[in-house]
């Protein structure tokens, strides 16, 4: 596939690249915008980008916003691949199984983190033009979808991403009308994260379909879906 609705000399981030959505995404994009500059960060790139740490992510942004000076190419494409499941306790099947350490490290990188990239990165997407900040959320975060219960940190978090989406977009349309601020459901993608929670009959697909399924649903955007939570077969999903 192509990414048509992008320049082909842009830069496009992808954040959380050493994860399995993450490295589909920027070997995807290699091949969707072969023109372009891919930038791969995670905490083990250099820069190094780590969610837990500001300092790190206003360092990164420091970075991108200099290479975008040296190179000429304006950054229009921003994918954070990012998210956790489960620390070392399993989802919640009960909330009696809540733990307040266990609840603050999933927020702490499903929530708080996209947060600050949005934060950081947003300011960076050029005022005209289509530019797309998109992040990786989860049906199961939908409430209106909710009918199973349980998860209750996961699902929480995504909620709460999907509310702070929605409140960036906002900000960014006055500043960058032709941009968009998303969440992006991959589906139930074959990886560490999600391997072990796969139940049978799931429609599962490998890093590298998930990949290109989301490509494809960033391409079709407007600036019109600019605040939007939308599925990876490019329909929107419920709050």
């Amino acid at each position: 596939m192509t990414l048509n609705s992008l320049p082909p000399d842009c830069l496009a981030l992808v954040i959380g690249a050493t994860g399995g959505i993450g490295q589909a995404l920027v070997q995807a994009l290699h091949t969707a915008l072969p023109q372009a500059e891919v930038l791969a960060l995670s905490r083990r790139s250099q820069p190094a980008l780590d969610l837990q740490n500001e300092a790190s992510l206003s360092d990164a942004a420091a970075y991108i916003r200099q290479h975008c000076q040296d190179t000429g190419r304006p950054l229009r494409l921003v994918i954070n691949a990012t998210g956790t499941l489960h620390t070392p306790h399993p989802p919640e099947k009960s909330w009696a199984q809540l733990d307040a350490v266990a609840m603050a490290q999933v927020f702490a990188v499903n929530t708080v983190g996209p947060a600050l990239l949005m934060k950081h990165l947003l300011p960076l997407l050029p005022r005209q033009g289509k530019a797309v900040f998109a992040t990786l959320s989860a049906k199961v975060g939908s409430i209106g979808d909710n009918r199973l219960g349980g998860w209750y940190s996961y699902r929480a978090s995504k909620a709460a991403l999907n509310q702070l989406v929605r409140t960036a977009a906002i900000e960014l349309r006055r500043r960058h009308p032709e941009a968009l601020c998303v969440a992006l459901h991959p589906g139930t993608v074959d990886t560490d994260l999600s391997t072990p929670f796969a139940k049978t009959g799931l429609d599962v697909v490998s890093p590298a379909h998930a990949a290109t399924r989301l490509l494809q649903v960033i391409d079709g955007l407007a600036a019109s879906d600019s605040g939007g939570f939308f599925n990876h077969d490019g329909t929107a999903l419920p709050w």
